[in-house]
């Protein structure tokens, strides 16, 4: 009987320590190791990619995209537009709207977002590419595709008072191509792209 409860309390010592050990190393030591790493290889993005202005003030996240309307939910000319969102750009309720290819609520809401788009930036509405008119999966898309950015050129240019030349510059360099050269697509980071304008 001694000699069980002796065995059991070894036991019970040798998985204390190992939890113990493991608790050390693997909720304390490696979080600390992989968070100094990422702050020196990866600033930017270890501490949420934020995009501030030219005074320093943080103005928002390169990942999470931002409407730029009015207070009353109109489009500001001003600026480029994002892909539509479920849910308001709200990162605290990131989804989408559930909706699949056949739902007459989403042909229709599709319909009336083209011809808007179309209305808004005068061009026809075949030209209207598809990220223009379609919510992403997260609601939180900060990207446009370079078809859509370069049909705002215009309008942006007029409200601005600049020369078409000028935006179409900005908007190359806020144009990246698929990572590592073939994942995923080309794309225009909105926010980064209205916060260079709004310094020019």
């Amino acid at each position: 009987m001694r000699a069980s409860i002796r065995r059991a309390i070894q036991a019970t010592w040798a998985a204390t320590r190992l939890m113990v050990i493991l608790t050390v190393l693997l909720g304390v030591a490696y979080p600390l190791a992989m968070t100094g790493f990422a702050q020196v290889v990866f600033p930017g993005r270890a501490n949420g990619s934020v995009v501030k202005n030219a005074s320093g003030a943080v103005v928002g996240s390169s990942l999470i995209g931002q409407s730029f309307q009015d207070a009353d939910g109109n489009p500001l000319p001003q600026y480029f537009q994002p892909r539509p969102s479920a849910v308001d750009y709200d990162a605290g309720t990131s989804g989408g709207s559930n909706q699949g290819p056949e739902s007459t609520v989403l042909i229709a809401a599709i319909q009336a977002r083209r011809a808007e788009v179309a209305a808004f930036n005068g061009v026809d509405p075949s030209q209207v590419p598809v990220d223009a008119v379609t919510a992403s999966g997260s609601g939180l898309d900060p990207d446009i595709s370079p078809a859509y950015a370069a049909i705002q050129i215009n309008r942006v240019a007029a409200a601005r008072g600049m020369t078409v030349d000028a935006v179409t510059a900005l908007v190359k360099k806020f144009t990246k191509g698929p990572d590592l050269g073939y994942i995923g697509e080309w794309r225009v980071n909105v926010v980064q792209l209205n916060l260079a304008l709004d310094e020019q």
